[in-house]
């Protein structure tokens, strides 16, 4: 974790020192007073509900080397700081006192960077990536939804001082956010997985989005004369060649396009699914070296997100042995397209933890796709951050649902979930097998006992929607 003299602290983030040893050592980092360990820094948060610089004298109290507030301290703060040793700073913003000492303990690491964005497959690219490398190297990820302008900087700072290479999500809702952690991670290879629709409500159409992903070109290190800055694609993305001819090409930054293409530098072949849905398939690297390999996600959706960081993961001289071992022992992050068994014998594919078109289709696919001699059944949640689209593009995965054959359709939420079902219907499907529930409380109650032995249910919606308590119900 970061280690770091208050004086080097004011240095590198421009904060104003109050009281305090400018000698005193600092380590670590924590925005929660209840996280805060002998020695850490407290970073306080003004919110609307809770005031983090309220909390400050229980950082203090909890042995704090360092409470950065945003407010001016009072004279009993800085007295009993002064009491416990402990300084005092201020500054304007925290999130970008975190960004800017984030970038300056990324800097001492010295260690090689991977920025992961996109659409969708994010958390998926991150996970194998950093299964992959863990062969090899000292390797620090983002856990859980840590890929925000708060969460990316703190996974920087909790990194260990050996580090060797940092693998980070990273998110945004708005444009310039990729650019601002880009500026701070300064990874040396970053991978975008696909410019899909996702915040099409914030940003108006996926050439905005696009260009917010590219974003995170601008902060990319130059890297060296072995290692130069790369940049993977997918190689079927329709927005790839925009992105290379517009940000890629002028920043000079090497481009690898991953896919299932021959023309693609890595590419996946001979694509078959067990009956678990695991896919197996062939690699074939930038070298022209070739490997079978079994991956242990289900879905063949999970392929590209595996080329994308088996492409980083080649070219950090993680050898084709390595990378099959790695993929059959595969752990994901929760709730992403894990199949789960529940009492009776049934299967649930959990993929409840968030939700766009393009990864409600994905679901679908691998719902259709899978063995299964009892009913086949998805329960779809609304997606947030659709914008004026929001109605068209419910529509379309309804449509599409209708269009695999299902047993049960169960669309939950408000009018969204209305157009949903709407179109499953106009699509083909029998009114009675297309149904509409309020809310999660609601499907709960319905349909928590509906699954048979042999039957296979899709469970995905955007995470305001709660579909993981009917998961945990279910299963």
């Amino acid at each position: 974790m970061v280690e770091i003299a208050v004086q080097d602290l004011v240095r590198a983030t421009g904060a104003a020192l109050h009281v305090g040893a400018a000698e005193r050592v600092c380590r670590g980092c924590a925005i929660d007073s209840r996280e805060v360990g002998k020695d850490a820094i407290f970073v306080a948060f003004p919110g609307e509900r809770v005031d983090g610089n309220a909390f400050a004298p229980k950082a203090i109290e909890a042995g704090a080397a360092c409470v950065v507030l945003t407010v001016e301290p009072s004279e009993e703060l800085l007295s009993l700081a002064a009491e416990h040793g402990c300084a005092v700073l201020t500054c304007d913003d925290p999130t970008e006192f975190l960004l800017r000492l984030a970038k300056d303990y990324r800097a001492r690491l010295g260690c090689t960077v991977i920025g992961v964005t996109g659409s969708i497959g994010k958390t998926t690219t991150k996970d194998v990536l950093s299964a992959l490398l863990a062969k090899r190297y000292r390797v620090h990820a983002t856990r859980g939804n840590y890929n925000n302008l708060i969460g990316l900087p703190l996974t920087i700072l909790s990194a260990p001082a050996d580090t060797q290479v940092l693998v980070l999500e990273m998110g945004m809702d708005g444009a310039g956010q990729i650019e601002r952690l880009a500026a701070c991670a300064q990874p040396t290879f970053a991978v975008i997985t696909k410019v899909g629709t996702s915040h099409i409500g914030m940003l108006g159409s996926r050439e905005n989005i696009a260009c917010a992903k590219a974003e995170i070109i601008s902060g990319m290190a130059s890297g060296t004369a072995d290692c130069r800055p790369t940049l993977v694609l997918h190689g079927e993305d329709d927005f790839t060649p925009y992105i290379i001819e517009r940000f890629a090409q002028p920043a000079n930054v090497d481009v690898v396009l991953a896919g299932t293409s021959i023309d693609d530098d890595v590419y996946a072949a001979h694509v078959e699914l067990d009956d678990e849905g695991h896919p197996s398939f062939d690699i074939t690297f930038e070298d022209g070296t070739t490997l079978r390999t079994h991956v242990a996600v289900a879905g063949a959706q999970s392929v590209p997100n595996v080329l994308f960081a088996v492409a980083v993961a080649h070219r950090l001289g993680v050898s084709c042995a390595e990378i099959d071992e790695a993929l059959g022992a595969l752990e994901l992050t929760g709730r992403r397209a894990q199949v789960r068994r529940t009492a009776d014998g049934g299967r649930v594919i959990d993929d409840s933890y968030n939700a766009s078109p393009e990864s409600m289709a994905a679901g679908l696919d691998l719902l259709a796709s899978l063995p299964c001699t009892g009913a086949r059944i998805a329960v779809l949640g609304e997606m947030g951050e659709q914008g004026d689209e929001a109605a068209r593009l419910h529509a379309l995965t309804g449509a599409y649902a209708a269009a695999k054959k299902l047993n049960l359709l169960v669309c939950v939420g408000g009018e969204l979930a209305q157009e949903m079902a709407a179109a499953a219907r106009m699509m083909g499907m029998d009114e009675g097998d297309v149904q509409v529930v309020s809310s999660c409380d609601v499907l709960i109650d319905r349909y928590a006992k509906l699954l048979r032995e042999h039957d296979l249910m899709l469970v995905k919606g955007s995470r305001f929607v709660g579909l993981d308590r009917f998961v945990e119900e279910v299963c």
